[in-house]
């Protein structure tokens, strides 16, 4: 199974009917890995007919034909800045600001087995925005959700899914974006250093060039 957006930066995809959260963070255009997949109708059109097609295979469940407006496109673009808000809260507890809410309908049905899913209902972005927040939901019921990061690199931001075993992962790639930090860490240090002439300071634990 691949998903179009979460692809094109080689990224550890979510399992299952979460990856669709994943997918929608990912249409950000950012760095080298391609445009905005919400920047125009085509390209919006695109990605959300083989997005629903990849839900539908993984989740069992059906998912409906949207035919996108431009309207729609802004509707797409307000529910992806409101998802990064809510990775990002989720990463930084103390993280100032309001969330926005989650103005949405699903429907509770049991399956054969007795197990109550919950079921994404609506029209057109509204079915959606349903789906997107009952995978979120599902994912926190799980214990999932905290997987979900959003890249430490400002200029990526890419969606990724963490696998450490102690959840510690920042980079959506350590060769990349973690090494990128590394050396503008290493470039700082070193003028901050040229503009003290190499002093040495004491603080707690031992000496620190500054």
């Amino acid at each position: 199974m691949s998903w179009k957006a979460s692809s094109r930066h080689g990224v550890r995809e979510a399992p299952g009917g979460f990856a669709l959260v994943q997918e929608l963070l990912n249409t950000r255009g950012t760095m080298v890995y391609g445009a905005d997949l919400l920047g125009t109708v085509e390209d919006a059109q695109w990605w959300v007919t083989d997005t629903l097609g990849s839900w539908s295979r993984v989740s069992g469940l059906p998912a409906p034909t949207l035919l996108l407006s431009s309207g729609d496109l802004r509707s797409l673009r307000r529910l992806r800045a409101a998802f990064e808000q809510v990775v990002l809260a989720g990463a930084n507890p103390e993280r100032d600001g309001a969330l926005p809410p989650a103005d949405v309908q699903v429907s509770l049905v049991p399956d054969a087995d007795g197990w109550v899913r919950m079921v994404p209902t609506g029209r057109g972005t509204r079915w959606l925005a349903s789906a997107l927040w009952a995978e979120a939901l599902a994912a926190q019921q799980s214990g999932l959700w905290p997987r979900l990061k959003l890249c430490h690199n400002a200029a990526c931001r890419a969606a990724f899914f963490d696998t450490s075993r102690n959840n510690s992962g920042v980079w959506h790639d350590v060769s990349t974006c973690g090494n990128t930090a590394n050396l503008r860490a290493f470039r700082e240090r070193r003028r901050l250093l040229g503009h003290t002439g190499g002093q040495q300071v004491g603080v707690p634990g031992g000496p620190e060039m500054v």
